[in-house]
Parts: C-alpha cells; structure tokens; sequence
C-alpha cells in the first residue's frame, strides 16, 4: 500500500504543477490583452504635415494636421492622410502581430503573414517592412513574458514527474492522508 500511496501522491504533486503552470499561462494571456488594449502606434507623413494614431486592430484614435498639412489643398491633404492612415494601421497591425507572437510563441509564424500580406497589399517587401519593424521602438510592459509558451505543441513530451517526496509533508501527502484516513 506504501508503494501506491507514494504513486498516488506524485500523481497528485504532478496534477497540482499541471495546474500552476496553466495559472502561469493564463496570468501571461492578462498581461498580453493589457498589452493590446494599451497598444498604440502612430505614422507621419513625410513633410510631417499629417499625423496618425492607432490603437488595438488599426482603430483611428487621432488625426493631426500642420498648417502646412492643411496648405496643400483638398486632393493632396486627402492622399497624405491615407497614406499615413494605412502606415499607422499597418505599425499597429505589426505590433499586435508581435505581442502575440511574445506570448504565444512563432508556432503560427504570425509576424511573417502579417508581413506578406502588408508587402501584397502596400506593394512593398517583406524586408522592408520587417526593416521597419526593427526600427519601432520597443515596448514597455511590466512583466516579460516572451518566454512563456500558451500554446503546447502536440510533439511536446509531459513534464517529467516531480521526485517523491522526501519527508512525506508535502501539502499532496497530507492532503491523501486525510483522503484515506476518512475512508478508514
């Protein structure tokens, strides 16, 4: 009964793990939605006479204009301000591409999509888009956690079984001790 006991124990020591380290993957999913609803990017136009901020998804959050911006008349201010809403989108969808991948993993190879699909749709490369990827600034979060893993992948082997408790005080072995010591 000892040998059980000790199994049933290590069992319960590894369910236990099992569940701190989803605890550990969930905190990781709260700081990466804080970190999109946080997200914020912004593009200029060249002469600087239009500014564009985003937030999470390529939302509009504010449009500036220079009065120089607003001297170049109907036809120009109009192109200016699309073409710097599409680079702030883009830097937005970079971004949210990027926390994702910090938590998730590269598994999906998401920033690589992101990338192919804004080099098809702007009529750019890939390099050069990752270029500009390299050039944003970093973000700043309270906790790192680009090495957590959310997603597991189905090659993974388990983790390996925690040894058998030394002194037999483990919270698991009291825990079974009370479990069997009822049934008695």
């Amino acid at each position: 009964m000892s040998a059980e006991f000790e199994h049933l124990v290590a069992e319960f020591e590894r369910f236990q793990a099992g569940i701190r380290s989803a605890d550990d993957r969930f905190a990781g999913l709260g700081a990466m939605q804080q970190e999109l609803a946080e997200l914020r990017a912004s593009a200029s136009s060249p002469d600087g006479g239009v500014t564009v901020v985003t937030g999470p998804g390529g939302a509009v959050l504010d449009v500036r204009f220079t009065e120089a911006g607003l001297a170049k008349g109907p036809q120009a201010l109009s192109a200016a301000v699309l073409a710097t809403l599409r680079e702030a989108v883009g830097e937005a969808a970079r971004r949210q591409a990027l926390i994702v991948q910090e938590h998730v993993g590269d598994d999906l190879g998401l920033v690589d999509q992101v990338l192919e699909t804004q080099a098809t749709a702007f009529g750019t490369t890939v390099e050069e888009l990752r270029a500009k990827l390299a050039d944003e600034p970093p973000r700043t979060a309270a906790e790192d956690f680009s090495e957590e893993r959310v997603l597991r992948q189905a090659d993974a082997a388990p983790p390996p079984p925690p040894p058998p408790p030394a002194g037999g005080d483990s919270a698991g072995d009291k825990f079974l001790r009370t479990l069997f010591e009822e049934d008695d």
